[in-house]
């Protein structure tokens, strides 16, 4: 069939036009940028990696961008980033460091200061302002410590406490595994479990409660003031924690008891049990966060290899498993570890697997706080990663609704 010269030129018009459309909605438009740290070679000591992604905005999922970086030290264990997204900061654990990176709009990190601790850091936290870092870790004794920050530079020390109980007990092994300071910065909590008193297959010498969140009142200058009837009992063995948005509430994660335990926040930073808590999780909860809005939780299930997802009563605090979660959490790829929220719109979860070499990613209903699989999931990453941040994309504005 022939065409005459309209016809043909038509033709090439409507298949420009179908080509652009096409290209218009296969077009991968970046909300956020997410960095992964990784044990980057094998041993316990191995160089760390941070890798960097882009997430999709329309399926939320991540590709690749840009080469992999060193995380300056050993096996990185935790990293955070500030509220300006202008600069991470890496804990390396088998080389006492902490190190920072700046980040470009573009998502590039590039290399800046590096502290040497006095301990192995175990987690790591940075206030809201972005004025103070907080590294928590050691053992024998267990420290915490706070560091200045001058846009976005680690200043000398500014205190540093330990972290112990009372007599008869102050010389049990107390080993650090989380810390978060409130959206406030009034006041910063560190979780830590006393080996002493649990020790599955070994020894113990204690008879002591073993789990324990320790509260510390922010001063001038970075001091640091225990508050009032601290250390507060956390079930067996307390692996993270995470405050909400509205400075009301702290959750704890016990990985021995399959629990979240919540706590509210009375003056001066005081903390007391939920009378309804605690509330169950799958097996070996690690890890959790608050959505941007401050209405779910999101706990990984290392053993499961899940997340769970809870709505939280605005009232009370107290949290209940979402219709999604009842009967089955959300799967994951192998032993998840750590998870992130998205910044820019506050509708992705993602986990880091660390055996499982892996991301896992979720969409999140807004109006129920359930998950869905992202499209493609899990995602692969370098070897064992350990810890998972993400930034917005310059372009796109941060999803923050108070309740």
């Amino acid at each position: 069939m022939k065409f005459n010269r309209p016809s043909q030129l038509l033709l090439v018009s409507m298949i420009g036009l179908l080509a652009a459309t096409l290209l218009t909605a296969c077009q991968i438009v970046t909300i956020d940028y997410l960095f992964v740290a990784t044990a980057g070679s094998s041993g316990s000591g191995g160089a760390g990696q941070i890798q960097t992604f882009a997430v999709d905005a329309g399926s939320g999922a991540i590709r690749t961008v840009d080469a992999a970086v060193s995380s300056g030290g050993a096996t990185p264990v935790s990293m955070v980033v500030t509220s300006d997204y202008a600069n991470l900061y890496v804990a390396n654990q088998g080389s006492d460091s902490v190190v920072h990176f700046s980040i470009a709009d573009s998502g590039v990190l590039t290399a800046k200061d590096t502290i040497t601790l006095d301990f192995a850091p175990a987690s790591i936290a940075v206030n809201s302002t972005g004025t103070y870092l907080y590294v928590t870790g050691g053992t024998n004794p267990s420290e915490l410590a706070a560091y200045p920050l001058s846009s976005g530079t680690i200043g000398s020390l500014a205190a540093e406490v330990p972290l112990s109980l009372a007599s008869p007990n102050s010389g049990d092994l107390l080993v650090p595994t989380g810390v978060t300071v409130l959206e406030n910065g009034s006041d910063v909590y560190v979780t830590a479990y006393d080996k002493s008193a649990y020790n599955p297959g070994g020894n113990t010498t204690s008879t002591a409660n073993p789990g324990w969140v320790f509260g510390f009142a922010t001063g001038s200058g970075g001091a640091l003031t225990v508050t009032a009837g601290s250390p507060y009992q956390a079930g067996v063995k307390p692996s993270a924690l995470t405050g909400d948005p509205t400075n009301r509430f702290v959750y704890v994660t016990d990985f021995a008891s399959n629990e979240l335990i919540g706590y509210t926040i009375v003056g001066d930073g005081v903390l007391n049990f939920m009378v309804n808590g605690p509330f169950k999780t799958g097996n070996e909860p690690i890890a959790l966060t608050v959505e941007p809005r401050g209405l779910y939780i999101y706990v990984v299930d290392s053993l499961q290899n899940s997340v769970t997802s809870y709505s939280i009563v605005q009232a009370t605090g107290a949290a209940s498993a979402t219709s999604s979660a009842v009967g089955g959490a959300n799967p994951t790829d192998t032993e998840p570890v750590a998870l992130v929220v998205d910044p820019a719109l506050g509708r992705y979860v993602y986990t880091a697997n660390y055996l499982g070499n892996s991301i896992s990613g979720f969409k999140l209903d807004p109006n129920s706080g359930s998950l869905t699989p992202t499209q493609a999931t899990p995602y692969v990453t370098g070897q064992n990663p350990t810890a998972i941040v993400a930034v917005p994309h310059g372009n796109h504005a941060v999803q923050v609704v108070t309740p």
